[in-house]
């Protein structure tokens, strides 16, 4: 329960729906509001005036690619087109909603996302990918008064798709971090989800320091 206002939280659905219980929106919706949280992550305009009626906003809008969302990123001239073109739409709803950032991410590293195989791109030419994309993206954003949060993700853990996401390029806080300096714009932001640092310290605590090898 918040109890003093301090800090704006929020809940994320998707990982409440997938879960044994199965929520529905407006489940997470009236737990969001007894809890006196902000609003809900990573959500679709379909989906925004669901809040609406709780009293919420979706505090981060989901980039409105294919799921695995996180597959096909800014990292791959490949996708862009369709990056771009989603976020464009998406970005034109958010004013309307008080949606106030929209999520994007470097994608995998592979030079086919959907095939390991095809090689990966390189860290430096996925970096100068991914200004591509977002400076193509900001003036759209800027207009609408829309944050872009480029999203930093855990990759170590394969257990579940809810802990990890192996093969996603924007696994190293550093590279993210200069990515988004490399734009120069208040309204690009780095999106840090607690949970990524999370089965790296428990490695550390079990005597696993491996995790923090450098990747190869």
């Amino acid at each position: 329960m918040i109890r003093n206002g301090r800090v704006r939280q929020a809940l994320t659905h998707w990982p409440l729906a997938v879960a044994d219980d199965h929520w529905t929106l407006d489940d997470t919706c009236a737990a969001a509001r007894e809890l006196g949280c902000h609003g809900v992550d990573l959500l679709l305009p379909a989906q925004w005036p669901i809040l609406k009626k709780y009293g919420l906003i979706c505090t981060i809008a989901n980039c409105g690619m294919p799921d695995p969302v996180f597959s096909k990123g800014i990292n791959n001239p490949r996708y862009h087109e369709e990056i771009i073109a989603r976020g464009r739409a998406i970005i034109d709803e958010c004013p309307d909603f008080g949606v106030p950032n929209y999520t994007m991410l470097t994608g995998y590293k592979w030079r086919d996302a959907d095939d390991p195989s095809s090689g990966e791109i390189p860290l430096e030419e996925g970096a100068d990918n991914c200004v591509t994309a977002i400076r193509a993206l900001l003036p759209h954003a800027e207009r609408a008064g829309v944050n872009l949060c480029l999203e930093h993700l855990n990759t170590r853990d394969s257990t579940h798709d809810m802990k990890g996401h192996p093969g996603y390029q924007g696994d190293d806080i550093d590279y993210i971090a200069d990515i988004v300096r490399r734009v120069h714009s208040p309204r690009v932001k780095v999106l840090f989800d607690a949970n990524t640092p999370v089965p790296l310290a428990r490695a550390l605590q079990s005597g696993s320091p491996d995790v923090f090898e450098e990747r190869s």
